[in-house]
């Protein structure tokens, strides 16, 4: 799916950081949720029916078709969207889905409205915002911080937002994690500034006020 930046009512989504936003603050959802809701913007105003959502979410997975209509609940209450008087998704019944409502391509992903959380990481000059709540970071496609390297596992570690504590755990990876140069083997937390490194990448660490003119110089890598 090509990255892009969708504005939709109160709503920004950005398939780039895999953020869904509602007047610049965070939306928890589900990685197949967000799939979902991204694959029907794309396709916009086409119905799409549910076989090929069904192959879209869950590739060469036989799945109960419960799944698709779970993930269809699970946007629609996230986008405040009841199904009697949707004004996002639509339901072709007996068929399929499409979204419906008013969208716009945002070009230049700096005049998105950000979205407000009050950590984050960076890696390669792409900020990750961590919103409270769980944060994956590995290769699988449902990983909230997705990194496609060989020395990175599926499920490599993650992150974990519960107020002011910002906790990095391990999830036995085969290539380890490390902050700084200790490596991760019981959960940690997290200051301003620290290196994470996952397999052979390096992330750092930020929380409140802006990157520093280093940092937006040489980021971490």
């Amino acid at each position: 799916m090509p990255v892009l930046t969708i504005r939709f009512g109160p709503f920004l989504l950005d398939s780039d950081t895999r953020q869904l936003a509602r007047d610049g603050a965070a939306i928890r959802v589900s990685p197949k949720a967000f799939d979902l809701l991204a694959a029907l913007i794309q396709e916009r105003p086409k119905i799409v029916s549910k076989a090929l959502l069904q192959e879209r979410l869950w590739p060469a997975t036989f799945v109960a078709e419960a799944n698709l209509s779970n993930l269809v609940a699970e946007v629609r209450k996230a986008l405040g969207d009841p199904p009697r008087a949707s004004s996002f998704i639509r339901t072709a019944h007996g068929f399929g889905y499409a979204f419906c409502g008013d969208a716009e391509t945002v070009e230049d992903s700096r005049e998105a409205q950000p979205i407000h959380a009050s950590c984050w990481l960076e890696w390669r000059g792409r900020r990750y915002p961590l919103p409270a709540g769980e944060h994956v970071i590995g290769r699988d496609a449902d990983a909230a911080i997705r990194l496609d390297a060989p020395t990175v596992s599926r499920r490599h570690a993650r992150v974990v937002v519960t107020g002011e504590d910002v906790v990095l755990e391990d999830f036995d990876s085969k290539n380890g994690t490390y902050r700084g140069a200790d490596r991760v083997t019981s959960p940690i937390q997290l200051v301003d500034g620290d290196a994470i490194r996952i397999g052979s990448l390096v992330l750092t660490f930020h929380r409140h006020g802006r990157l520093s003119t280093e940092t937006q110089a040489h980021p971490a890598g």
